[in-house]
């Protein structure tokens, strides 16, 4: 039997609005804790750091000194469910006493029923009873290391540890509120082929489209993505039939067949953990490489062009997010910010830039550098900020970044050589934004083949007044004002917030400014410039 959704949601007696929560801001979402927004400067653990407590006693303080804010870590279901009904969250219990410890919160990462597509945090008794607990095959009838989704005691199992775990969270954090969301399961996907080939995805998969799934693209049929527009326009948006008689035949209907079931798991799993504790909660995807094709990655996942089939499968899971580990950053960031879908990046590469873009550009809820721990000891290069650097510019600009949410008033930055120069458009003013490499090039300085990722965000603070944080960019301006087309420079100066309150350090002028001229935020350091501008003739 396959897994139905379940009824709705108990809310526990405590006030709702206290428990940590996302709310609409004008275009964006934020996540609310303790009622004030919180902006997530995350970091997710190593898969293993966490499982035991004493290996994390020497971590706790070296990421509360890189500035993280946020601890993103796995729990998984074989430790606190060793034996089948018996819980022990004395591993849970000590990760919420550590980051509490050192004035951090915590992401919980749910590593039940699949974690990178495979079955490899369940628990030994699961593992060793395939009959009661069974696996998803190939085409060739082989098992894989992979659990059904099409088995309702898989699901229930799953659902009943998590509400279990969920439970005993509110019961020792309810009121503290260290833990602040939770990811349902990790990176969820069919591998090596398209779908599971049992006996009843066979069945299932000849079946008629559930009629679930198709309301639901006839509600929003108007508003789907581009992708799924395209799947389902090809055979003349049939409103009923088979999998292939709707979506046509191959991999890509097979795909989104698992699509749909894989969803229907994941928020029986959230629904019935949501019922003990209601915390936001997500999905995280293993993106695919250009030109593979379903089955070569985790396919049927939350991604981009599965969008509408996990919305319409899992009402329960607030976030679809990626981990973003290519350089084509923004094109990825693009394709999760639709949908009034908000943007969380669970694992990502520790590049400054692409934090500070993510916040600037998309109205993130928060980024997450994965193996945080190791860039404690990671030394400063010319290149690029370290990871400390950058979350204490970001730490500092936390309240006028969660202010300007939603207003479409903040702009990110992102650069590289594919991608040299940027023009943002501000008040009264152009911004021309150039990778630091472009001016080097230009005057002879500092030749060099690599293109290293640069960027930052602006964000206006008062009428022609800007503060411009990020690394490697040159920024001259253009003025908007009738009859006084040239933007000057009244003044840059340098400078950090401390408990709020801006304090100028360096005034930036002569070879600082290029006499007048434009705007310089070097590579190898994370700054933050506050610029003054007016027009003339």
């Amino acid at each position: 039997m396959f897994c139905l959704v379940a009824g709705s949601v108990f809310v526990p007696t405590a006030n709702a609005s206290s428990i940590p929560h996302l709310e609409r801001k004008g275009t964006a979402t934020q996540l609310i804790v303790d009622g004030k927004p919180f902006l997530v400067l995350g970091g997710e653990l190593h898969n293993s750091s966490s499982s035991s407590i004493e290996y994390m006693k020497p971590i706790w303080p070296e990421l509360r000194a890189i500035k993280v804010n946020t601890v993103v870590t796995p729990v998984s279901w074989e430790l606190i469910e060793p034996q089948e009904g018996k819980f022990d969250f004395t591993i849970v219990d000590g990760l919420i006493r550590g980051a509490r410890e050192n004035h951090l919160h915590l992401v919980f990462l749910w590593f039940g029923s699949w974690k990178n597509s495979m079955s490899c945090y369940t628990p030994s008794w699961i593992k060793t009873d395939e009959e009661r607990f069974p696996r998803a095959e190939s085409s060739d009838g082989k098992g894989l290391e992979i659990l059904s989704p099409f088995c309702d005691t898989n699901c229930v199992t799953d659902a009943g540890a998590f509400a279990a775990l969920m439970k005993h969270i509110r019961e020792v954090d309810g009121h503290k509120h260290t833990v602040i969301m939770v990811q349902v399961e990790n990176e969820i996907g069919m591998i090596p082929e398209a779908r599971d080939h049992s006996a009843i995805a066979d069945e299932l998969y000849s079946n008629a489209v559930p009629p679930e799934l198709m309301d639901y693209l006839q509600r929003h049929r108007d508003s789907l993505t581009p992708e799924m527009t395209a799947v389902w326009g090809t055979n003349g948006f049939k409103t009923s039939g088979t999998w292939e008689d709707v979506f046509g035949p191959g991999t890509g209907t097979e795909e989104i067949f698992m699509a749909w079931y894989y969803a229907r798991y994941a928020d029986r799993v959230a629904a019935a953990g949501k019922a003990e504790y209601p915390l936001p909660m997500y999905v995280n995807g293993a993106l695919m490489r250009p030109n593979y094709k379903p089955g070569q990655y985790p396919s049927a996942g939350p991604l981009p062009h599965l969008m509408d089939i996990w919305r319409a499968g899992a009402p329960h899971i607030d976030i679809l997010s990626p981990d973003i580990y290519f350089p084509n950053f923004s094109y990825w960031c693009d394709k999760y910010h639709r949908l009034g879908n908000p943007l969380f990046i669970p694992e990502m590469q520790p590049i400054p830039a692409n934090l500070l873009y993510a916040m600037g550009q998309y109205d993130a809820i928060g980024v997450s550098p994965f193996g945080i721990e190791d860039e404690y000891s990671k030394p400063a290069s010319g290149t690029y900020p370290t990871i400390r650097e950058t979350y204490k510019v970001l730490s500092e600009l936390s309240p006028l970044i969660l202010q300007s949410q939603g207003s479409n008033a903040m702009a990110g930055v992102w650069l590289d050589k594919s991608n040299q120069t940027q023009t943002v458009n501000m008040g009264d003013y152009t911004f021309n934004v150039a990778h630091d490499h472009t001016w080097k090039y230009s005057s002879g300085y500092g030749q060099t083949n690599e293109w290293p990722r640069m960027g930052g965000l602006i964000i206006p603070v008062a009428p022609d007044e800007f503060l411009v944080a990020g690394c490697g960019l040159i920024v001259t301006f253009t003025s908007h004002v009738p009859g006084k087309p040239i933007a000057g420079i009244v003044r840059i100066d340098e400078g950090n917030f401390v408990d709020g309150r801006w304090v100028a350090g360096r005034r930036l002028n002569g070879d600082e400014d290029h006499q007048g001229r434009h705007m310089s935020l070097p590579p190898g350091q994370c700054t933050i410039q506050r610029v003054k501008l007016y027009s003339y003739k």
